[in-house]
This record gives structure tokens, sequence and C-alpha cells, in this order.
């Protein structure tokens, strides 16, 4: 997440504006809990552009006829599969490194052995019967 994304410079009119909506609902929205706004010492709300885009997410989701309850919803199950596909980029990058390392390891095996290989010219190959009676 960028530095910029989450510095809080709007104030709530500018924030409303930015978002399409009303400052009261911007209220009502921090009130169910669905957008948490930086203070001021002063306790006047700053929004990041991290909140617009959230806010404008909540618009979507409302316009689209889901109530505040499912916007929640959708808002977590969002941030977890953000997640879940942050981890996974992790693990698929260890799993490269580990199989780039193993890899190198199984050629560094190949290299040692090849050189306790002794050719011969003719191989002589004697069968033995063992003969149970």
């Amino acid at each position: 997440m960028e530095a910029h994304e989450t510095r809080a410079l709007f104030v709530i009119s500018v924030a409303a504006e930015l978002a399409g909506m009303h400052p009261q609902t911007l209220r009502i929205y921090e009130r169910k809990g669905l957008v948490a706004p930086a203070r001021t010492s002063g306790r006047s709300r700053r929004y990041s552009e991290r909140d617009i885009d959230r806010l404008r997410r909540i618009q979507e989701l409302t316009n689209e006829g889901v109530g505040l309850a499912g916007v929640e919803r959708v808002l977590e199950l969002e941030a977890r599969l953000t997640d879940a596909q942050e981890r996974i980029a992790v693990l698929e990058h260890e799993l490269s490194e580990v199989q780039r390392a193993a890899g190198e390891a199984l050629a560094a095996a190949h290299r040692a052995y090849r050189h306790e290989l002794v050719p011969l010219p003719k191989a002589i190959m004697v069968r033995v019967e063992n003969r149970r009676r």
C-alpha cells in the first residue's frame, strides 16, 4: 500500500464530494463501521484516498441493491481475498526459490557422481545360478 493512499488529507465535505455522496452519508457509514477516517487532535475527520475508494465501492454495492450489512460482508470477503492472493504470491515466490535451490543441488549431485564413474572398455557379465534341491 502506498503512503499517499493512506495519508488522511480530505475533510468530510471534500471526501463526500469526491465519493459522490452527502456528508451525512459518510457519518452514517462511519457509525456502521464501514469506514474509519483518521481524526485530527480537534476530532475532525480526515479521509485518505483509500477511504475515498472504499466509499466509492460502498456506493457501487448499495446502488446494486446490497444492504449495509451485505456491504460490510462483501468488503470483509474482498479484504480476505486480497490477503489470500498476497499470501499465495508470497508462497509461489518461496516455492520457486525452493525449486531453484533443489535444481541446483541436483545438478551439483550429478556433477559430483560423474567424476566417480570410471568407463570400462568391455563389460563382462557373470551369471551365477543358485540351484536349490
